[in-house]
């Protein structure tokens, strides 16, 4: 379903277990940054009504996510601070193509791609957390990363053929696969 081509390491969900916390503060992060990210392309692309209703949507699911994970900090007494990303979306993103039509496929199918690693990762975590209220919480997450992926890979379909998009989406699976093989010794949820 989500075309991933590594599944997540033993390596996280032992960071999970140990840094908890960590991963929380930076699930909020995350989730800011996944608004900002759509928002980001409503601008980059504001002629593209179609893409700038999708966007919208996820605006919203991503800042009420994002306000979500910060209940849950202030019911666990967990401070949310600022953190030192790990390198994952920096590294995905330093593949984006410089040129449009070309660019613009690249920033969606990333933006799924890190859709689909979230969408299994939360996977994980509704099955391997010990909390009942954050298996709930996690669970709840999973269908709306779900449908975020879909709707980012469908969208670079606009730009260029469906050949081409699967084309180029694979080699950023792959590309992909390679970063998470190399780890971040920093706990986050894509390190």
């Amino acid at each position: 379903m989500l075309n991933l081509k590594s599944p997540t390491s033993e390596r996280w969900l032992k960071q999970v277990d140990e840094q908890l916390d960590e991963i929380l503060i930076d699930h909020a992060h995350c989730e800011k940054k996944a608004a900002g990210c759509a928002m980001n392309l409503i601008f980059a692309y504001v002629e593209n009504q179609e893409l700038c209703r999708e966007m919208t949507v996820i605006v919203n699911e991503e800042l009420d996510h994002f306000h979500q994970v910060l209940e849950i900090l202030k019911k666990r007494n967990v401070e949310f601070c600022r953190q030192k990303p790990s390198t994952y979306g920096r590294q995905l993103n330093d593949l984006v193509r410089k040129f449009e039509p070309f660019k613009a496929v690249d920033r969606l199918l990333i933006a799924g791609i890190i859709e689909a690693r979230s969408c299994e990762r939360f996977d994980l975590l509704r099955r391997h957390v010990d909390d009942p209220e954050l298996a709930e919480f996690y669970d709840s997450l999973f269908e709306s990363e779900a449908r975020h992926y879909s709707t980012y890979v469908r969208l670079a379909k606009l730009f260029r053929p469906e050949d081409e998009v699967k084309t180029r989406f694979h080699e950023l699976l792959e590309e992909e696969a390679e970063i998470l093989a190399k780890g971040d010794p920093v706990a986050r949820m894509h390190s």
